[in-house]
């Protein structure tokens, strides 16, 4: 079997999964996405791989060249489809919700003027989040009305295609935590209480990671979500109410770094089986096809 791997730059977790991958004696070759080229008349690309692995820390990269290649029958982790909707938080927030999947209210507006009207409705305090973005940036809590105008001013001066769309989310309180759990295929491997004093609890801005066991209701809400948005190899973040589990969103390409000695869970090694059996199912594909096309 051979597998391609596609990255932009090899952080800590793809050098734990090219660890993996070389304990199983796996033929894998790194595909960097910022020196790749496609030649979209080709019909044929990448047939030298059963799957292609995408660890691409570049959202429109990932995106587009997950699309070629999902044009051109290769099997890919995560695929097109399902990196396109976690890497959007408002298509997540569209599919979650019409899967009955519990989540924070959230509101869309196109113009500084319409947002304010919707963040009033929604009351204060509320968050605003680039649809696509991550590590918790370019987040803001606005508390007031007039935090509100002042931050809107400076996206509409941004500018930009995400800039324009205005992505509203009623705060939620948590309890000094929030929960990241991991879900590969059908399973929930793990999980983390992701800590802080400060209202963003991600890891990549100072929140102190410990483990979370796996209760049967955070396994319920993450399978449910993982499925609606097509499965495969996926992060989710919880918040805990008194009304139970919401879905805050989903990563993609999910860091790891953290949660390994901290749940006793050798996450990469389970995403690594995954791919292998996800490049079985391709192996078997490609062979299928050679065989009718002869």
């Amino acid at each position: 079997m051979r597998i391609g791997i596609l990255c932009s730059r090899v952080r800590k977790e793809e050098k734990l999964l090219l660890d993996a991958f070389e304990s199983k004696g796996v033929d894998f070759v790194q595909i960097d996405d910022r020196e790749v080229f496609f030649d979209l008349t080709q019909k044929r690309l990448f047939t030298e791989f059963d799957v292609v692995f995408d660890r691409s820390i570049t959202y429109s990269h990932a995106l587009y060249i997950l699309k070629i290649l999902a044009d051109r029958g290769v099997p890919t982790v995560n695929t097109y489809d399902v990196v396109k909707v976690c890497g959007d938080k408002l298509l997540t927030s569209l599919i979650l919700q019409r899967a009955g999947v519990p989540t924070p209210k959230v509101k869309v507006a196109y113009t500084a003027e319409a947002a304010l009207l919707a963040a009033d409705e929604m009351g204060y305090p509320c968050v605003v989040k680039p649809v696509v973005g991550s590590w918790g940036r370019l987040i803001a809590k606005l508390e007031t009305r007039t935090a509100a105008e002042a931050v809107l001013e400076y996206k509409t001066t941004l500018g930009g295609e995400y800039h324009s769309i205005v992505y509203l989310q009623k705060y939620v309180q948590k309890p000094g935590r929030d929960l990241r759990i991991f879900v590969i295929g059908d399973e929930v491997v793990a999980g983390i209480y992701r800590s802080s004093e400060h209202w963003i609890t991600n890891t990549a801005r100072g929140g102190e990671a410990t483990n979370c066991p796996i209760t049967e209701d955070i396994r319920r809400i993450a399978l449910a979500a993982s499925r609606a948005v097509g499965g495969g190899i996926l992060a989710l973040d919880l918040f805990e109410t008194d009304e139970g589990f919401l879905v805050n969103e989903i990563n993609h390409t999910m860091e790891f770094r953290n949660s390994i000695t901290t749940t006793g869970v050798n996450i990469p090694a389970l995403m690594v089986d995954y791919v292998l059996a996800q490049g079985e199912k391709g192996k078997l594909l490609r062979n299928k096809s050679v065989v009718n096309s002869s």
